[in-house]
Formats: structure tokens, sequence, C-alpha cells
């Protein structure tokens, strides 16, 4: 099965190489003026260009209306837009057919109850993207640094295309793989970015290749443990 590294909210053509030499497969760019890693379309049009044919990039968009998403769409031509507002599932419907681009939609999450909106956005969204849900006084979408329950994740579909979010770092990423790896799924991911940060917004290009080095780690380990409890046949990580 194939195990996704999405590297989010990248500013710098510095930090974009590294999570690039680092081996992501993904590189999220932020719009939203609110965040401490929004970027100006000029320098997301640049730093697009610079991972182009590289790795696919995202473009983090918050409740953005017609008009600024064909104007980033058409400036930076992404490879994938991320919702990660309070789109329903109709408007997730009209942005896809507004751009003719893939769609991931995050969807937060604090206890199994939160799941349910899965269902919703499943046959819409071409990725579902489970973050850990922002407190009730946050500012800013998304995990905050915070991480949920992975072990709900158990539940899901194993034909979902998701990725999971919300606190990860070098650290504890290793924690994380082998709760969402499982043979029969065909794809997951881990999209990370504060936990790669050493302070708010700025990247730190040593945190980068540590976190993709443990993903990647973990996620040979684990598919060799499920392939020795299965029929006892070393696996080949995708």
């Amino acid at each position: 099965m194939t195990l996704l590294i999405k590297i989010c909210g990248l500013s710098t053509p510095e930090t974009m190489e590294a999570a690039l030499a680092a081996g992501a497969d993904m590189v999220g760019l932020v719009r939203f003026p609110k965040s401490p890693r929004h970027v100006s379309l000029l320098d997301a049009a640049n730093l697009a260009a610079q991972a182009k044919g590289r790795a696919s990039r995202v473009v983090l968009l918050v409740d953005a209306p017609d008009g600024e998403i064909m104007q980033t769409v058409n400036a930076i031509r992404p490879d994938m837009l991320q919702l990660h507002g309070h789109e329903s599932p109709a408007r997730v419907r009209e942005i896809k057919i507004l751009t003719g681009l893939p769609v991931m939609k995050a969807i937060g999450v604090a206890d199994a109850e939160d799941l349910a909106a899965i269902g919703d956005y499943a046959g819409l969204a071409d990725r579902i993207l489970l973050d850990a849900k922002p407190p009730r006084d946050a500012e800013l979408p998304g995990g905050n640094g915070l991480t949920f329950d992975w072990r709900l994740l158990a539940a899901l579909d194993p034909a979902l295309p998701f990725m999971l979010s919300g606190g990860l770092t070098p650290a504890n990423v290793a924690d994380a793989v082998p709760l969402i790896v499982r043979p029969e799924r065909r794809l997951v991911g881990l999209d990370v970015s504060s936990g790669v940060e050493r302070a708010p917004g700025v990247k730190d290009p040593d945190l980068i290749a540590a976190f993709v080095a443990a993903a990647r780690a973990a996620h040979r380990t684990a598919l060799d443990q499920a392939a020795k409890a299965g029929n006892g046949t070393r696996a080949r990580p995708a």
C-alpha cells in the first residue's frame, strides 16, 4: 500500500527545497491571511513552480468565494485544492466543477462521533483529511498542533483515501503509522505542518528531513509486521 507524506505551510524556497529533497510526495501552500503560513499569490506561484514535477502541489483555502478560488488557481496552477473551512458537501461539489481540480476536504475529529461526517464527503472529495478539531476559541482552523485518538481510525472503510493530520511530529509519527497502515488499505497519508517548525510559520529543514525519514521507516516496519502476521512473506513498501 502507498503512504503519502505531505509537508504543509511551506513559505520559502529553502524550506520547499528541503521538503522536496527529503522525498515529500505532496507540498502545501496556505492561502489564508490569518495563518502565519499564509503566502502571497506571487510567492505561492513561485514555490509551486519550484515543486512542479517533483511533488503534488496543494493549495489550502478556507471558505473562499469563487472569485478568490479562481484567482488562486489561475495564479498558482495547483494539482489539488485543500478545503479547510466549513465547506458543505454541496460547496465541495461546486468547487470541483468550478476548478476542474481534485479536492481534499478537512474534517475535524475529537471523538468517534465526528467520523460520521466522512460519509457526507466521501463520495465528493477525492481525499479526506482527518485533523484534530480546533478548540472552540481557536482563530485558526485545523489541529493547531493538537492530536486526537488515532485508534479511532481503525474503524474506517479500508477503501477510503485519507490523510492524518494534527499534532504529528518526528517524535510521534512512528506511533501513528501502525494505526493507519493496513494491507487492505490502498492509500493513506500523513500531513504535517507545525510539527516541523521551529516557530509558528517557520519550517525547519532538519525537522522536515527527520519527519519524512521516521515516517518511511515506520511504514516499512508496519508492512513487514503485517506480512509476518499474514503469510510470513516480507512485504515491499509501495
